[in-house]
């Protein structure tokens, strides 16, 4: 009779539609994807039978290979869940990227899963209940453990996400959701293990709780490890970090993105007075790169990978002139060709006089003299849509404040980039830079006082005017700590990708020159 067994947890999450080891940006070989998790899952699979496998969410969105299916494929099986079921995953947990394609997507993803996804927070607005089924799973083993799982996931979204693509849906607290739930499951099931899988982050340092960020509730990980009883193991994500511990005797886990790790935890249980009670907890992060590809799951959804690589190298147009990017930071402080490029789109798709955007990550190379559907999916790498919304001129001076805190001048007198917009997490992409208006940024100032100049048509922007502007969709909802825009009237939004949207743009011009107004500038 077995008197001590070790339950092995296995996590995905925010794999961002990364199957194959590749960034499609440039084809170059990448050490990530589910193909080499795969690896991972059977491994621990064969060696014991007492495993839980989880996906935490951020799963069928973010690759060009998640684009295509979505716009060419949608009525074949999705190829994320294919791989899911092929690696017999036990339950997944809802992202907020899980949306951005749309509910009837998510729905299809979620009706052809082999597998339960939960949210318990997640609600139909009709009856309160879980809009996607069951908030939470009970697995028993032959050995007559039980392990529970609940699934929530960051409220946050409604911030974020297009209200088109979140009908009839309530977000409940997470925090609030997941300490009614514990109590239920510890009270009900009596289960020898309490797992959360929570698609959100730390809003403290896990280990000084310190808090590392302002507390908007969008991450609630530290509380929950601090303010709820009954909770064993906390697995998270949407933060993309490497995080493997414990807080409070909760045992966390965060396995990074793309499906560079995958984060294992073991719980070992002794047997007495006649159940299973826990005599250690371990976690870790086990980097998937140094595996090889499980071909068995390339095999599975290698049309997809085919057909789209076919597409991203048809040429769709021409830049006169250089819109490549050299240096990310000085592409941020410098008007770049790119940037007034893209802004140019939204303005002209929209029929608006002002707009900004962002360079979304360092790795953005600008586009060539020939342009891809590769290329414009390596630079515009959401599937943002675009909305126009009348601020005053006070939200535009907050606005541009917000970003002109994103520089600090360093010890040697160089320009660098504030930790705040990097650490934990990068976030470049809440940087934004405007057309249509005309501003400079003076660096020597202290943060919230560093926008001078700020003109519209030649004229002083008056603080208490109405101004119409074209921003995306995360934006307009005020994401990236933009509160300044939420729920502003909105004048004009369009349900049309900005990665098709630029490429159209491309298609009807054919060429396009790479130029730049000047119309700001970063001064220290």
């Amino acid at each position: 009779m077995m008197s001590q067994i070790t339950l092995t947890i296995l996590e995905t999450s925010d794999v961002h539609g990364n199957i194959f080891p590749v960034n499609y940006g440039t084809n170059e070989i990448q050490h990530l994807g589910l193909g080499k998790a795969a690896a991972i899952i059977k491994k621990y699979r064969s060696k014991n039978d007492h495993v839980l496998t989880i996906d935490n969410g951020d799963i069928i969105q973010g690759t060009p290979l998640t684009y295509h299916y979505v716009k060419y494929r949608g009525a074949e099986p999705n190829p994320m869940i294919e791989v899911l079921n092929h690696l017999q995953y036990d339950a997944a947990v809802i992202g907020n990227h899980e949306f951005n394609y749309g509910l009837p997507i998510m729905q299809g993803a979620a009706e052809q899963s082999s597998f339960p996804w939960l949210s318990a927070n997640i609600l139909d607005k009709s009856t309160g209940r879980p809009y996607f089924g069951t908030p939470y799973i009970l697995k028993e083993f032959g050995s007559g453990l039980k392990a529970a799982v609940l699934g929530v996931t960051t409220h946050y979204i409604p911030n974020w996400e297009n209200p088109e693509h979140i009908p009839n849906l309530d977000f409940a607290d997470a925090f609030e959701t997941a300490k009614h739930w514990v109590t239920h499951i510890r009270e009900k099931e009596n289960p020898d293990v309490l797992i959360v899988s929570y698609h959100g982050g730390f809003e403290n340092d896990p280990q000084s709780g310190k808090p590392t960020e302002s507390h908007t509730s969008e991450n609630q990980g530290y509380r929950m490890c601090t303010e709820i009883d009954g909770i064993d193991v906390l697995l998270t994500g949407h933060q993309h970090r490497q995080l493997a511990g414990t807080i409070n005797n909760v045992l966390i886990l965060q396995p990074g993105f793309n499906g560079e790790y995958v984060g294992k935890a073991d719980i070992t249980f002794e047997k007495s007075e006649g159940r299973w009670h826990i005599v250690e907890k371990k976690s870790e992060l086990l980097p998937a790169g140094s595996e090889e590809e499980d071909e068995e799951v390339l095999q599975l959804v290698n049309k997809y990978e085919t057909s789209t690589q076919e597409w991203l190298d048809q040429p769709i147009g021409f830049i006169e002139g250089d819109m490549t990017i050299k240096d990310p930071l000085q592409a941020r402080m410098v008007e770049h060709p790119l940037v007034e490029f893209i802004n140019n789109v939204q303005m002209d798709a929209l029929g608006v006089q002002i707009s900004n955007t962002a360079l979304f990550n360092n790795s953005a190379r600008g586009l060539p003299s020939t342009v891809t559907m590769r290329d414009i999916v390596s630079n515009y790498v959401y599937p943002n849509t675009l909305t126009a919304i009348e601020i005053s001129g006070k939200d535009m001076k907050d606005a541009l404040e917000r970003s002109a805190s994103y520089f600090l001048v360093g010890a040697n007198g160089e320009v660098i980039v504030n930790p705040a917009f990097s650490v934990p997490k990068p976030q470049h992409y809440n940087y934004d830079m405007w057309e249509g208006i005309e501003y400079t940024i003076n660096i020597s100032n202290e943060i919230g006082k560093r926008i001078e100049g700020l003109q519209y048509n030649g004229k002083p922007v008056e603080m208490n005017e109405k101004y119409e502007v074209v921003m995306n969709n995360y934006r307009a909802g005020g994401g990236g700590e933009y509160p300044m825009f939420r729920n502003r009237p909105i004048t004009k939004s369009s349900q049309i990708d900005m990665a098709e949207m630029l490429a159209n743009y491309f298609l009807k011009h054919k060429t396009v020159k790479a130029a730049v107004n000047h119309n700001w500038k970063v001064v220290k």
